[in-house]
């Protein structure tokens, strides 16, 4: 029997070196793969567009983009063996500033925020697992950003799952010292350990999706609990003037809040102090709930627990929380699914406009380019079915759109 997994299956009992085994087997396999999936260069990379493509996610109409080319005003781009144009991310908002600057109404082609507006920052949240917030904010982050907002996306998960959909190995590449996470934004300081908040501006990585930018977590962020707790007692002692737990992602996020039109954070499965933090620093909350009894009961506790926990936030600080909008997206939806097309009819009933119109469809395609790190953004078209690609992307798609409208209301558009 491999000494690895021995005290495992089979075995009377199991240790904490076992235990441990079983953490170095899979974090040398799981780093195997990720090099081999990233190599040569060990980094992710993003595909490039058809035209139909740029036209969907710009506005611009395909006949347009084919004259602007001929008469000079876009640069020349790659083709494919057709004769196809292909376009990096980067030259997709090449011809977007041309057409801010030359276009009629050239606002347009640049969707974000304006003079007065302000950033919008909205969490994803359910405390149930499994109800879809990390694929959703993935997939929402890298939607805006080819849209031309200029996104960050936060992980405030300790699992690290969207961290590790930019190409990082939480459990790997943030053991360094000086390779900073949220955490290092949130922490408590202790100035006699050596221990002092980080601003988040030396946290942020860019990726290599333009538009799109990252505050990585790792499992230290779990600390991020304890401490808290800690620092409230001490505050209750009077030996502490610790800032409040709430405030502290707000605070970090005034540091650059001239650098993007939306942050989207995805929040652990919990209702701990991390989404606590999360919901305190947002204007907007998106509620992913799958359409079963036992997922939106899940839901309904969530909500009351944490209007609970929020109001006495407010009583005891004397701040009044206010969120612009919510809205709850169903998500792993099957159309054919007889219960979940009631339950879903149900929550509508219930809830009203602030159930989304727009489903977050199942589908193979998510499934299949998440088994790599990717959305059904940057997976090449050839490796899945484009029937089932087409369907996903419509449905991904509407959901970003119906978002996006809300967005901009909130800015007064």
């Amino acid at each position: 029997m491999n000494e690895a997994v021995k005290g495992g299956v089979g075995a009377l009992g199991v240790d904490v070196n076992t235990i441990s085994r079983y953490s170095d087997i899979l974090a040398a396999s799981l780093d195997h793969e990720m090099r081999r999936i990233y190599s040569p260069s060990e980094q992710k990379f993003l595909r490039k567009f058809s035209a139909g493509e740029v036209s969907e996610v710009t506005g611009i109409t395909a006949s347009n983009l084919r004259t602007r080319h001929k008469d000079g005003s876009f640069p020349d781009v790659a083709t494919d063996a057709r004769g196809h144009r292909l376009y990096s991310a980067e030259e997709i908002n090449q011809i977007r500033d041309i057409m801010l600057r030359t276009g009629k109404n050239g606002e347009f082609y640049r969707p974000g925020r304006r003079p007065g507006d302000e950033m919008q920052v909205i969490s994803v949240v359910n405390f149930k697992g499994g109800s879809s917030k990390t694929t959703t904010t993935i997939h929402l982050a890298h939607r805006y950003a080819l849209r031309g907002y200029r996104v960050l996306a936060i992980d405030m998960d300790a699992q690290g799952s969207l961290t590790t959909f930019f190409g990082f190995r939480p459990e790997l590449d943030f053991e360094k010292e000086g390779e900073l996470t949220i955490y290092d934004a949130l922490c408590y300081e202790s100035p006699a350990q050596g221990i002092r908040r980080a601003d988040l501006r030396r946290v942020i990585r860019q990726s290599y999706f333009p538009n799109l930018d990252v505050a990585p977590a790792s499992l230290i962020l779990a600390e991020y609990e304890t401490e808290t707790a800690n620092a409230l007692s001490q505050n209750a002692l009077g030996r502490s003037a610790h800032s409040l737990f709430a405030v502290r992602l707000t605070e970090a996020l005034m540091g650059v809040k001239d650098d993007y039109d939306l942050v989207l954070i995805d929040c652990p499965p919990q209702l701990g102090f991390t989404t606590l933090t999360a919901l305190a620093a947002s204007n907007g909350l998106l509620v992913t709930v799958v359409p079963g009894m036992l997922d939106i009961a899940s839901m309904s506790q969530f909500l009351k627990l944490a209007a609970e926990t929020m109001g006495t936030i407010n009583q005891s600080t004397g701040r009044s929380q206010e969120w612009d909008y919510l809205r709850f997206l169903i998500t792993r939806y099957e159309p054919s699914d007889g219960p979940q097309t009631q339950m879903a009819s149900y929550l509508r009933h219930l809830l009203g406009g602030a159930v989304m119109v727009n489903p977050m469809l199942k589908s193979t395609a998510i499934s299949d380019a998440g088994m790599t790190h990717q959305t059904i953004y940057e997976v090449e078209p050839k490796q899945l079915i484009r029937k089932t690609l087409d369907r996903a992307l419509n449905s991904v798609n509407s959901v970003a759109n119906e978002l996006e409208a809300v967005i901009q209301r909130a800015w007064g558009r």
